[in-house]
């Protein structure tokens, strides 16, 4: 068994003393400065640069806050193969990147694709007819449940000269496909859908039948109000949503930990119940790193190379930077509503009820009363613009591919808040939707159809002024 070398513990103690003394004098704002209005209750950010999603919430005393930048530690760790000193052991033996913070930027939205090249912030999941472990989706027998286009062999800083020669499972690319709509009053806008290419199969065919979905990094801010949320509460949700016609309805997950059924609230199909959870199938699906939780290497059984992999350590992530960079997560602060007292705000939130854009993106959610990890979050009132319900939204969005109760048209409803502040975190235009197709709001809404078809229609019909004044509205949140 590998362990950790003393100095390279070392060197992340004192990494994370000196960044914890430097936040805990970092300001923040006392009261809302004007013209902004809390979203997150006491874990709202008064400010507005580029770092405000790796933020702690203002609610954290002394010790949490030295405990969430040991978190944040873990988020910039990278990964890489023994016996290089360049960070922590355990990457691969297949991967997709090599720490969490080179696909979510910042704590926000990953690097929208190039053209031509493969893409960062984005993944394929993978899955076949049937039902897999606990309901799950059923992986491909070669590819497994999520293709892995990085492996040790494939670039020469991860090789180190160990011997160790474990191939990517291939490159993938997209293609876009465009087409052009219309609003009520002429205007025109393009928008993409993406198309799939894979290059270089290591192990055969991938099969026509093999059901495939593109996953775009969504931001990881406010994560722990959401969590904080009683199942009670979004049961009811559901129910007065079917009252109005709607059918919203949650995704019964599989918690691995508490081993359980639970309503799921992450992933674009709400198909993970917890942070602690998602992490730990981040690890091992995206960085190729084990945990207590799931011990093996995350090789199917045809990859032989991957396979017969010796593992730096096991577990490779240890159970206390897990219980660090989890309690980072749920403690990330969300910046404030901005312009709430302009005119064309108010107007926008007026057009949002109007078309029924609320129904489904609830303005306001109440936290329960009690949350053991941090009690900061129970009877907090937020504002995320989520129900965690999934809907269906149409073939236009349709992945065709099932996920524990989610159909192939099915999604859970995305959270709203600091979607105008996605450009300025990530420095440069930002993408939407699950598969990063829309390059801008006005194309995330003209994407919708299913049960948001007529919000979508209403938008459309909307004279420029008052579509301008819903994405002020939007764009402010």
């Amino acid at each position: 068994m590998y362990r950790f070398p003393k100095f390279m513990l070392l060197r992340r103690y004192w990494a994370s003393m000196v960044l914890a003394s430097c936040s805990i004098v970092a300001p923040f704002a006392a009261s809302a400065p004007e013209n902004t209005a809390p979203s997150a209750g006491d874990f709202t950010l008064y400010r507005f640069d580029q770092d405000v999603f790796a933020e702690p919430g203002p609610a954290l005393d002394y010790k949490q806050r030295e405990l969430f930048m040991a978190g944040r530690v873990q988020f910039n760790q990278k990964w890489v193969l023994a016996p290089s000193i360049a960070g922590d052991w355990g990457l691969g033996p297949t991967f997709i990147a090599d720490k969490c913070s080179v696909c979510h930027i910042k704590a926000g939205r990953g690097v929208p694709p190039k053209p031509e090249e493969e893409p960062v912030g984005l993944l394929l999941r993978l899955s076949v007819a049937g039902e897999g472990e606990h309901g799950a989706p059923k992986p491909h027998p070669e590819y497994g449940d999520q293709f892995q286009n990085q492996g040790l062999q494939g670039k020469d800083e991860y090789n180190h000269g160990k011997g160790d020669r474990v191939p990517p499972e291939g490159n993938l690319f997209i293609d876009w496909i465009e087409r052009e709509v219309a609003f009520a009053d002429g205007e025109k806008v393009k928008l993409r859908a993406p198309k799939v290419r894979l290059e270089k199969l290591a192990f055969g065919p991938i099969g026509d039948e093999t059901m495939t979905s593109l996953r775009y990094t969504q931001p990881i801010y406010g994560l722990g109000l959401l969590e904080a949320v009683d199942e009670k509460t979004v049961l009811e949700l559901a129910k007065q949503q079917t009252a109005k016609g709607y059918k919203g309805k949650p995704n019964y997950v599989y918690d691995h930990i508490d081993k359980a059924t639970k309503v799921g609230r992450f992933g674009w199909k709400a198909n993970v119940a917890t942070v602690r959870l998602q992490i730990a199938f981040a690890f091992l699906g995206d960085i190729g790193v084990t945990s207590s939780l799931f011990i093996d290497e995350n090789c199917p059984p045809v990859q032989t190379a991957c396979a017969a992999f010796t593992p730096n350590n096991r577990p490779e992530l240890v159970d206390r930077n897990w219980d660090e960079l989890e309690f980072w997560q749920l403690t990330l602060g969300v910046p404030a509503q901005r312009n709430v007292n302009d005119a064309d705000f108010k107007r926008g939130a007026a057009l949002f009820e109007q078309a029924e854009c609320s129904v489904c993106h609830v303005p306001e959610m109440k936290t329960g009363a009690e949350f053991k990890k941090v009690p900061q979050l129970a009877n907090q009132t937020f504002r995320a613009y989520t129900d965690l319900l999934l809907h269906d939204m149409g073939e236009g969005l349709a992945d065709k591919r099932p996920d524990f109760k989610a159909s192939g048209r099915e999604w859970r409803t995305q959270p709203l808040w600091g979607l105008g502040l996605s450009e300025t975190v990530l420095g440069e235009p930002a993408f939407f939707l699950h598969d990063a197709r829309a390059r801008s709001v006005t194309e995330a809404i003209l994407w919708h159809g299913g049960e948001a078809e007529n919000s979508r229609e209403a938008f459309r019909a909307m004279p420029k002024q008052d579509r301008d004044a819903l994405l002020k509205f939007l764009n402010s949140i």
